[in-house]
């Protein structure tokens, strides 16, 4: 059988600091900070994703896309963290398409209390704070968008 990971969107949200928009996850307590991403429904492309995503993790899309990746990149999940999935039973991991944007509102735009709500408080980070900020299992995905975002930090 071969492995299932579940297509999804991550996104990387700068101000005009180049600071990226990190979020703190509310199910799981770890209280690592991560960048928002979110599942590709059924029928939708992973532009009409990440869109929606943003939308429904930040509570705007008031933003300007300025990359997309150019590689899908994967990473399994542990079994304990699968398990508090509702698709953990399905899926043994992630593959994600990535997008930068320049969030181009102000701060008291930005309100992670939606209606079904991922994170219990965002931030602004420095781009070099992410990968050990990062639950450890995503800390290679991260790795790898950095290197190939890096031209937005210089």
């Amino acid at each position: 059988m071969t492995a299932k990971y579940r297509r999804c969107v991550g996104m990387m949200i700068l101000n005009k600091d180049n600071k990226i928009l990190v979020g703190k996850r509310l199910d799981h307590p770890s209280g690592h900070w991560q960048m928002p991403q979110g599942g590709i429904d059924e029928n939708e492309n992973p532009e009409e994703a990440v869109w929606r995503e943003m939308k429904e993790e930040i509570g705007t899309n008031n933003a300007e896309m300025i990359k997309i990746s150019e590689q899908w990149i994967s990473y399994k999940i542990p079994l304990e963290t699968l398990n508090t999935l509702p698709w953990g039973n399905v899926y043994v991991g992630q593959t994600q398409k990535w997008f930068a944007f320049k969030f181009k509102g102000d701060d008291n735009e930005i309100d992670v209390g939606t209606d079904n709500p991922e994170f219990s408080e965002w931030k602004w980070s420095h781009h070099n704070l992410l990968v050990e900020n990062i639950v450890p299992f995503k800390r290679v995905v991260y790795e790898k968008i950095l290197i190939e975002f890096k031209n937005l930090f210089n």
